[in-house]
């Protein structure tokens, strides 16, 4: 797995690359759309399939990931409602570098569930030019009758 600064740097790439092609898929023709979307397609199903990959590797199906992290986020706002006191726990040195492993493993999921996110939300994108080429097209067709 990627160290966490390599992940984000790939994940804004991906956002960058998300909104270049809604710029482009502005300017193309109805049959370069429908060569895109399935390009994108491919792109966000290989996308998922490397976060299934990883998740597998990690010896836990992604159900189990997906309760972990919403129990993360419940366990996280419970957290900021303890008070100091409680929040203090031993500070073993070997309980702390765990608790980093895990917390790393957590953020490298959530970054790998974004990039894949992200290249959804793109494949949406060109779905919406599409449908919109295609509206317009159906348009000046019955115009032109």
């Amino acid at each position: 797995m990627k160290p966490l600064d390599e992940q984000l740097a790939d994940l804004s790439v991906l956002a960058r690359e998300a909104s270049a092609t809604m710029s482009a898929a502005k300017r193309e023709t109805r049959a370069q759309l429908v060569e895109r979307r399935e390009q994108v397609r491919e792109a966000a199903l290989a996308a998922a399939d490397r976060v299934k990959d990883d998740i597998a590797a990690s010896g836990t199906n992604v159900e189990e990931q997906f309760n972990a992290l919403r129990a993360k986020v419940v366990s996280d706002l419970d957290r900021l409602k303890a008070t100091f006191a409680d929040r203090q726990m031993d500070r073993n040195v070997h309980r702390l570098a765990d608790h980093a492993a895990r917390k790393e493993s957590q953020a490298a999921l959530a970054i790998e569930f974004a990039a894949a996110s992200i290249e959804d939300a793109r494949l949406a994108v060109v779905d919406s030019v599409l449908a919109s080429v295609e509206a317009d097209q159906a348009r000046s067709d019955t115009g032109s009758r």
